[in-house]
């Protein structure tokens, strides 16, 4: 046996050249950092001259790579360091929005820079938001009316649609939560939004990426409260946004009693209990009773697997309703909440085509179960119906709402007959 260690083969030939344009250029911002800061010195506090500079430098200059140098530098002076302080070895401008005015007007201007910029650059709008998401992240270590200023700014640009509310994450970072950094933040914030458009423009934005129920988290888990809240952003001179952030938490509650007895009914709970625990969650969240057999209405029907025949599923409803027709009765003591499950179940009629042809069963079938009174029929029927399915629904109570005027007025002259 040989013990002698072979060699191990080796290639061996001619070695190439890397091509220059295969070469990757090595990230360096200094070079294209100096060009900006020069730029910026030259057209000073002339925001007009800033951003016709910005646009004509985008073609000598790479935008794309350097992006966050860029913005960098039209925020606070010169690139920043994790946590938000300057680098000590760079250059830097004192022309940028942190040197700015503190005033909604200035905020405005910086704004239309940054517009015309991305307008121009459409690839930096990404680029952009991840910034802005960046420059929340180090509030803490900006000065007070640097942050004041970022937030009037980035209030603008929402308003505007320029940014997504989607930044808006950062804010619920622990550690600025915690130090109420994220609060007083929001409260600039907001008011600049406000103030550019309207509290519809904040609900429809943050509906759009889903943080419509999230203002609660801008406070520590020990103060987030609605009450809390709205004393908060009310005394801040922002009540419009307490309102909506009421409003979202009251739907939020609405959502959860809803589902919870959906599951009750489709586990056929006691009425008793449902009752008893509708009342409880009622009183507890401080719901009207007009709001609360809306409630039951969407839970009771939502419980169903409803037959896909228009015949059929008449049948099938009236015998759902009327199993739980002590429920709906316990929860319509007034007019009003008579009126409001008279006007559900029009919607859900008109909203669901098979059941078109089931709303005079099913009003006739509550009536008989004391659930609704003649008044509260006669007067949907004479005024406050809904415009959904008028022509169809009116038609199919006529002959029922003659026979109650009918039963009425033969109630009185019997009446005035004993007098």
């Amino acid at each position: 046996m040989n013990n002698q260690k072979q060699q191990k083969p080796t290639l061996t030939g001619q070695r190439f050249k890397t091509r220059k344009r295969d070469e990757k250029e090595r990230f360096d911002p200094t070079q294209f950092q100096e060009s900006i800061v020069q730029g910026l010195n030259q057209t000073g506090s002339d925001l007009e001259a800033v951003a016709k500079f910005l646009d004509a430098s985008g073609a000598k200059l790479d935008y794309r790579r350097y992006a966050e140098t860029l913005f960098d530098i039209l925020v606070a002076g010169g690139m920043l360091a994790p946590g938000g302080t300057l680098s000590d070895d760079m250059t830097r401008t004192e022309f940028c929005l942190f040197t700015a005015q503190e005033d909604l007007e200035t905020m405005q201007a910086y704004a239309q820079v940054f517009n015309k910029l991305i307008r121009r650059y459409k690839y930096l709008e990404k680029g952009f938001e991840e910034e802005i998401k960046k420059l929340l992240l180090f509030l803490k270590g900006f000065t007070e009316s640097e942050r004041n200023k970022l937030a009037m700014l980035t209030g603008i640009l929402l308003a505007n649609g320029s940014i997504s509310a989607s930044i808006l994450i950062s804010l619920y970072n622990e550690n600025l939560v915690k130090e109420g950094v994220s609060a007083a933040f929001a409260v600039k914030l907001f008011k600049s939004w406000i103030n550019e458009k309207d509290i519809n423009s904040v609900a429809g934005s943050l509906r759009k990426v889903g943080m419509d129920n999230r203002l609660m988290e801008l406070f520590p888990a020990n103060k987030r409260s609605c009450e809390h809240f709205s004393k908060y952003f009310t005394d801040a001179g922002l009540k419009e946004l307490s309102d909506f952030a009421r409003n979202q938490q009251s739907i939020g509650a609405r959502k959860e009693l809803q589902k919870e007895l959906q599951e009750m009914m489709s586990r056929g709970d006691p009425q008793k209990e449902i009752i008893a625990f509708t009342r409880e969650e009622m009183k507890k969240s401080s719901l009207s009773e007009q709001a609360m057999i809306s409630i039951i209405w969407t839970s009771l029907m939502s419980c169903v697997e409803w037959n896909k025949k228009e015949e059929l599923v008449t049948e099938q409803a009236i015998k759902h309703l009327k199993q739980y027709s002590l429920l709906l009765k316990a929860f319509t003591s007034q007019g009003l909440s008579e009126l409001s499950l008279l006007l559900k179940i029009q919607e859900y009629c008109y909203d669901n085509i098979h059941f078109m042809k089931a709303f005079q069963k099913i009003v006739v079938l509550l009536y008989k179960a004391d659930v609704l009174s003649e008044e509260a029929i006669l007067k949907w029927y004479s005024e406050a119906h809904l415009a959904k399915g008028k022509s169809v629904f009116l038609e199919q109570m006529k002959k029922f709402v003659e026979w109650l005027k009918n039963a009425e007025e033969e109630s009185e002259s019997d009446e005035e007959e004993a007098d």
